[in-house]
């Protein structure tokens, strides 16, 4: 197998020092999205003791230019605390901090899509929209290669994969254990897990989550994901389609409600917002993935349960539709619908804002209202 050299380091050396009394003061490791949209970077500072709310985190500060977000000759980027969670890997009293970014004129820098997204849900925040996310991803080696794959070969078709059990059928079960009980260790909202239809594909599902706090808990999710797998040596990508031909993408389905859908009778709600969302199906495609819709066209195929990304569609426990509504919402006149568009490598910031824009705020249209200056 392919991984890395640190992982290979003995790590009984490493508990002596982890062991260690630390006086009363807290390591506190700042999270944040870095220019990609897509990594996450992280750095620690010590306090001398231990924040009981976001509010006792201090701002800080890092190099812009080493993180694709500004040029060296203005290079200084604040980091504003927004959500503090226990921090699994040096353990209580210890922390991680969720941070936006702001620019040196303290304006949101270009992949902060927090801030908006803030902003849109405390609009709607008397509908009481509820979040779930479904984050695919696939283990690899340090080599770029499937984790568990043969060297030189693939492992037989897709069948016996998805909810596997066996040491023929799942790779990385440790892994993806150690990241579950990490996140519920965290605070992180997570609500499952399985092993997906290609092998050395998995998902974790985190929710349900209202307004903000789905982007922020996905994200810490995906943070601790990365930490954990470079613990192991291996790497967690979230490409829409890793492997070409006759393998499983990897999406984020985003399963979604208002209040008003979760009542009796809230199907009507429901299908009124599929409508909605049938009209603006060309602006969510280019939100559903960090370059415009590029990563999610190799995966959209109308093939390996997704549907079209040139066309819209909807249905009863379908999922090979756009939008598909559990067979028990049917039955039940209530509940929720699944968004099965956006890509694994999405934003989850952005996913949300822009259901809840369309569906909440009815707009129409490729363009967006700033609701900054309302």
């Amino acid at each position: 197998m392919s991984v890395s050299h640190s992982s290979k380091l003995n790590k009984v050396v490493r508990d002596q020092y982890m062991r260690l009394p630390q006086g009363g003061r807290v390591l506190v490791t700042y999270v944040w999205i870095d220019g990609s949209g897509e990594g996450v970077r992280c750095k620690t500072r010590t306090m001398d003791q231990e924040p009981k709310c976001i509010e006792d985190v201090p701002e800080w500060n890092f190099d812009g230019s080493s993180t694709d977000q500004a040029e060296g000759s203005n290079s200084d980027m604040f980091l504003i605390p927004v959500r503090m969670f226990r921090d699994p890997f040096c353990l209580d009293p210890n922390k991680l901090v969720l941070c936006e970014v702001l620019k040196y004129n303290r304006k949101h820098a270009e992949t902060n899509l927090r801030n908006t997204c803030k902003k849109v849900m405390d609009l709607v925040k008397d509908s009481h929209p509820w979040f779930g996310m479904e984050q695919e991803y696939t283990l690899l080696g340090i080599n770029g290669h499937p984790y568990g794959w043969p060297d030189n070969g693939f492992p037989g078709p897709q069948g016996p994969y998805y909810c596997g059990v066996g040491a023929d059928k799942v790779y990385g079960r440790d892994i993806v254990e150690s990241h579950y009980k990490a996140c519920i260790y965290a605070g992180v909202k997570i609500c499952g897990t399985n092993a997906e239809v290609m092998p050395s594909q998995w998902e974790f599902q985190v929710g349900p989550c209202e307004g903000i706090e789905m982007g922020d808990h996905l994200w810490m999710a995906r943070f601790i994901l990365h930490r954990v797998c470079e613990d192991f040596g291996v790497v967690a990508t979230l490409d829409p389609k890793p492997m070409t031909g006759n393998w499983n993408g990897a999406g984020c389905h985003t399963n979604y409600s208002t209040e008003d859908m979760r009542k009796e009778g809230g199907l009507k709600c429901i299908e009124a917002a599929i409508e909605k969302l049938s009209k603006r199906h060309n602006y969510h495609i280019c939100v559903y993935d960090p370059r415009g819709g590029r990563d999610n066209s190799r995966r959209l195929t109308g093939h390996h349960e997704t549907s079209s990304i040139f066309e819209f569609s909807a249905g009863v426990a379908n999922r090979g539709a756009s939008i598909r509504i559990p067979r028990q919402v049917g039955q039940d006149g209530c509940g929720y619908f699944e968004d099965r568009r956006p890509a694994a490598n999405c934003d989850p910031y952005a996913v949300t804002e822009a259901i809840v824009r369309t569906t909440c705020l009815n707009e129409t249209g490729m363009q967006t209202t700033d609701y900054a200056d309302k």
